[in-house]
């Protein structure tokens, strides 16, 4: 069985929230990266996902762009990822997943990434700018699951209905929404209009949610349990670990959990 529902039925058992982290391949070094994702595992996070550096990451805020601008300047490649998470599966058992843009592993060949994926030991991808509508042309889903991946589904508070109803019928594993419009990064208070927005897409998904954009503290956790089953925390540990270091890393998911 794939680690991601593994661990998804885990979380449902402990009745918990889940936590996904995330962190950038090459931030602010390679060395430095796997040892950040090694502490984010030993603090008990369910899921991280391990994003490909990216010269324009659209839908990342400023604390994200600046760690992709550093992994760039840093050289770091599709294959250094790979290289990253075949090492780290080795080390622990969480599920570790992708994140990034389409164009990368477009050009790097996407059945050879799918295949290159899986032999690193990743459970699943997460690539918000390759929309359903290109799935007859790219074969995007059938690639990714016939290499024992999961394709994780995105929506957001613009997605329509019939947009919903596709991705829910697609969706494996769980379905990623976009808390927010805009870009990501921590926020002081949840979106308003959140919970009116799970129950919409909850008519229709049979999957687990995760939550992410903009959640920073235990508060939006708290208002999260019970409404998704995962909480997704990305550029709040990233400023943290800039301020602090992984000592900072390490008090705030502990002040969290």
């Amino acid at each position: 069985m794939n680690k991601i529902l593994t661990q998804l039925q885990k979380i449902k058992k402990e009745n918990r929230l889940g936590i996904m982290t995330h962190i950038v391949a090459g931030y602010p070094s390679l060395q430095k990266s796997e040892k950040l994702l090694l502490t984010m595992a030993e603090a008990g996070v369910d899921f991280i996902e391990m994003q490909i550096p990216f010269s324009d990451p659209m839908a990342d805020g400023p604390t994200i762009m600046k760690a992709n601008k550093v992994a760039l300047n840093n050289k770091t490649k599709i294959k250094d990822a790979l290289d990253l998470m075949s090492k780290l599966t080795k080390k622990i058992d969480i599920p570790l997943l992708f994140m990034g843009y389409f164009n990368t592993i477009y050009n790097y060949g996407l059945e050879k990434f799918c295949l290159d994926a899986n032999q690193a030991g990743c459970s699943g991808l997460i690539f918000p700018d390759i929309p359903l509508d290109e799935e007859q042309q790219e074969n995007y889903i059938e690639i990714v699951r016939k290499n024992d991946l999961i394709d994780i589904r995105l929506l957001s508070p613009a997605s329509t209905q019939d947009r919903i109803k596709k991705n829910a019928r697609l969706a494996k594993g769980f379905v990623y929404f976009v808390a927010r419009k805009g870009v990501t990064g921590s926020e002081k208070s949840l979106d308003k209009s959140l919970e009116k927005n799970l129950n919409k897409i909850k008519k229709h998904l049979k999957t687990p949610i995760a939550v992410g954009f903009g959640i920073s503290e235990k508060a939006h956790l708290n208002a999260l349990k019970g409404k998704a089953e995962i909480a997704v925390i990305g550029s709040a540990l990233l400023n943290q670990y800039n301020d602090k270091g992984i000592t900072g890393v390490k008090n705030f998911l502990k002040k969290i959990g």
